[in-house]
């Protein structure tokens, strides 16, 4: 069993990947076009390109654990965009798109910020 930690680093592809890619593939697709190590700890996440399923690959250090949720009505509506091949998110947003709700209008502050009397300027 996986949990999402905030500890965690999650990277999100901005564009949809061809979901007949197992394991290997999205390894590879991560090391290419994210540009990043699949050995990292990262949670990768990945979407169809109907939006209709999304995909979670993490490495835990003994294996790979690919995770597949497809949904029974609807389309995964909010997803992140950018001009790079992927946006990171914190665990929380990764959370709110999982359930299908839009992770940037969560209004949750900043995990780091500053205390004390600068706070208020």
């Amino acid at each position: 069993m996986i949990q999402i930690t905030p500890q965690m680093r999650v990277l999100v592809a901005v564009e949809p990947v061809d979901f007949r890619r197992g394991i290997d593939g999205l390894v590879s697709l991560c090391r290419e076009a994210l540009r990043s190590d699949p050995f990292s700890g990262t949670v990768f996440v990945f979407r169809s390109r109907g939006s209709q399923a999304i995909k979670l690959l993490v490495y835990d250090g003994q294996g790979f654990w690919l995770c597949h949720k497809r949904l029974s009505q609807g389309r995964f509506r909010h997803w992140p965009l950018g001009r790079e091949a992927a946006t990171e998110l914190v665990a929380h947003e990764l959370q709110v798109l999982l359930c299908c709700g839009n992770p940037a209008a969560t209004g949750i502050p900043p995990a780091w910020r500053t205390v004390g009397p600068q706070a208020h300027l």
